[in-house]
């Protein structure tokens, strides 16, 4: 046995050197080929290379679409060209319900922080090496020309090898090709300069030109020592329809940094647990850590109420102190910018005049706004600040980043407020949607969040949603509409907008629209942006708002409180002890003429938005229009609607 187990062992041993040396053949020729492409490349060389993977638990056999895999990937970008490229972003196309868990010199640049889902394909951006000089200006030093991004993350149903759809790079002036497949590990593509793309123009191009977006965020570094440095940041709206209540701004520092002091704004928690059990107590032993404000990785920044304006200690920043209120510039401009300072103290290896690394991955939000996406900060030209000492001179910064950041609306996201329709000629109420603003967690003994939302009376509009099944159900009797044997969900948002037909006579129309405010915050400034595609043009006046139709957004009505009457009151308590809650209400007649819109046909369709916006957040609206023919016409109307204003007067006892 012994004698003849020898051969085999060695035929054994032989295939697997064989087979190492296939894979070691396999992979050098693949490696030769991505060289091979790349030194044919006069522009941006980018590469994509699968390394690794493996089965992940749990193990799913009778569902292999789901089963997940680890996988590790390689992203190259190489400037082959002969201008340097700033603030690189390249395109992963990712298609595989991708979780991407790490990625080393490089972050997401939407913001989001890892982990992530990324199945619908991402964007990287450089970080700490955001810049890649050319072959030229460095002697050919590859550390200064190409970055590598290690990717580690889980796919989820592809046995063999996950590559992704695409990869390109995003800066703006260059066209990619489609990517090369190399193998079936590889891929790449070489991006060259778009002949046709003409540079906005900056007065340093040793920077990248400032860029526009709805709303963008300057980190001014203002004062610098070898252990920390002051920075200014300044947030500023510019979209004509955006604005932030109550704003909270974060984002993460990448390099244990942390925030000793603040002016013109707060942490959301004061917290130095991390720097004590951290290396920053060990770096700083003579530093009284009861003083530090925050030493999260990712602090959640406030603003301080007016009252702290001129406070001499926490205020006197220009912008600073609106209680996280920054209003469309179309509004006020004077209140569209938001500013504070803070004093942030750096650790090894970054301790000296000259290392400045801005915190990445920034997100900022408010309370019933738009939703906002971020990209990553990119140096610009230093800002300029008047003198502090009252001369007629500019004072630069040492450093200036410029974060931008646009309003999205993800699917996964439920709007903050909803819209109601009614008519003079329907005595029901289409009421907001089912679920509106999103629906409960668990609703298979409470509610359905399919059934169409039902018909109410005028009367149950000032009645919560959870105290308006007696109204309603009366009602349903009343008229012959069938209800449903599991009752519809509510809408669960915290505003409504009533947007009531009111009249349509031979030379003009008007509307009423009602907001009803069901949360516990007053909205200071609220403002309503009314979309009429068809009927913006005929736009009179508004009787007790302060209303415009908008010159920078077509088709739009924009529509605030008058002076002293600017102030959405929150949910109040009834009458008594027992009262459901009352909302907070303002209300307003609207006057249309049909001399600028002949033809207009006000009934059906024209007097009613297409788009409803409050305090920035676009609402859901409903799908039906009001009808003639749920109208009651017999006789007792009168006594209907007796019976149920008596009903909602014990309701609301």
């Amino acid at each position: 046995m012994a004698g003849g187990g020898g051969p085999l062992l060695i035929s054994f041993l032989f295939l697997i050197a064989a087979a190492a040396s296939a894979a070691a053949v396999n992979s050098s020729a693949s490696s030769n080929s991505t060289t091979s492409a790349s030194d044919t490349c006069n522009g941006i060389f980018i590469s994509y290379a699968y390394k690794s993977g493996e089965i992940l638990p749990p193990h799913l056999t009778s569902v292999p679409a789901r089963q997940p895999y680890r996988f590790e990937s390689t992203l190259t970008i190489l400037n082959n060209g002969a201008d340097e490229l700033q603030s690189w972003r390249v395109f992963v196309g990712f298609q595989h319900d991708e979780i991407l868990v790490s990625a080393s010199n490089a972050v997401l640049a939407d913001g989001t922080t890892l982990p992530a889902g990324v199945g619908n394909g991402t964007t990287f951006a450089g970080f700490p090496q955001s810049d890649l000089l050319t072959g030229i200006e460095t002697a050919g030093d590859l550390t200064q020309m190409e970055v590598v991004v290690d990717l580690v993350g889980t796919q989820f149903g592809v046995k063999g090898v996950p590559m992704p759809s695409n990869v390109s790079l995003d800066n703006e002036g260059f066209i990619c090709p489609r990517p090369t497949i190399l193998g079936n590990t590889t891929m790449v593509v070489c991006c060259a300069k778009d002949p046709n793309f003409k540079q906005v123009a900056s007065i340093d191009t040793q920077f990248l030109p400032r860029q526009s977006g709805d709303l963008t965020i300057m980190y001014d570094v203002t004062k610098v020592t070898t252990s920390n440095y002051w920075a200014q940041v300044t947030i500023s709206n510019h979209n004509p329809l955006g604005r932030l209540d109550y704003w909270m701004l974060s984002w993460d520092w990448m390099r244990d940094e942390f925030i000793y002091a603040m002016r013109g704004a707060y942490p959301y928690v004061i917290d130095t647990t991390e720097c004590i059990f951290g290396p920053q107590a060990g770096y700083y032993q003579g530093l009284d850590f009861s003083t530090v404000l925050n030493c999260q990785k990712r602090p959640t920044i406030v603003d301080l109420p007016l009252s702290k304006a001129n406070d001499s200690s926490l205020g006197l920043i220009p912008y600073c102190c609106r209680n996280g209120t920054i209003l469309p510039p179309s509004m006020d401009p004077s209140k569209s910018s938001s500013s504070f300072q803070m004093q942030v103290f750096k650790m090894p290896p970054d301790t000296n005049l000259s290392t400045l690394i801005p915190p990445q991955n920034w997100a900022i939000n408010g309370t019933l706004n738009p939703d906002y996406k971020c990209g990553p900060p990119v140096r610009v030209s230093p800002s300029l600040y008047p003198d502090p000492n009252g001369l007629s001179t500019n004072v630069t910064a040492v450093a200036s980043w410029q974060v931008v950041c646009n309003i999205t609306q993800p699917k996964s996201v439920s709007p903050k407020c909803c819209v109601s329709f009614s008519a003079y000629f329907n005595e029901s109420i289409i009421p907001c949607r089912t679920c509106a603003c999103g629906c409960p967690v668990d609703t298979s003994r409470t509610c359905s969040t399919t059934e169409e939302a039902l018909l109410i009376p005028y009367n149950a509009q000032l009645v919560p949603f959870d105290n308006r099944s007696t109204l309603t159900r009366a009602w349903a009797q009343l008229n012959h509409f069938s209800l449903p044997n599991t009752w519809p969900c509510g809408d669960n948002c915290g505003v409504s907008i009533n947007w009531h037909l009111y009249s349509d006579f031979k030379n003009g129309w008007t509307a009423r629209v009602t907001l009803f405010n069901w949360e516990n915050i007053q909205f200071e400034d609220w403002f309503v942006a009314v979309e009429l595609d068809k009927a913006a043009l005929g736009y009179q006046k508004a009787y007790s708002f302060n209303g415009t139709r908008m010159t920078s957004v077509n088709n739009t009505v924009f529509m605030q409180g008058l002076p002293g009457l600017n102030y959405l009151l929150g949910e109040t308590n009834g009458t008594t002890a027992n009262s459901p809650l009352v909302p907070g209400k303002q209300q307003s007649v609207i006057s249309f003429t049909k001399k600028a819109t002949p033809g207009i046909n006000v009934v059906d369709g024209a007097g009613y938005p297409t788009k409803v916006y409050f305090n920035g957040d676009e609402c859901s609206l409903p799908t039906i229009l009001p009808s003639g023919g749920s109208r009651s016409s017999n006789d007792n109307h009168h006594l209907i609607m007796l019976i149920l204003c008596l009903l909602a007067a014990l309701i609301l006892i």
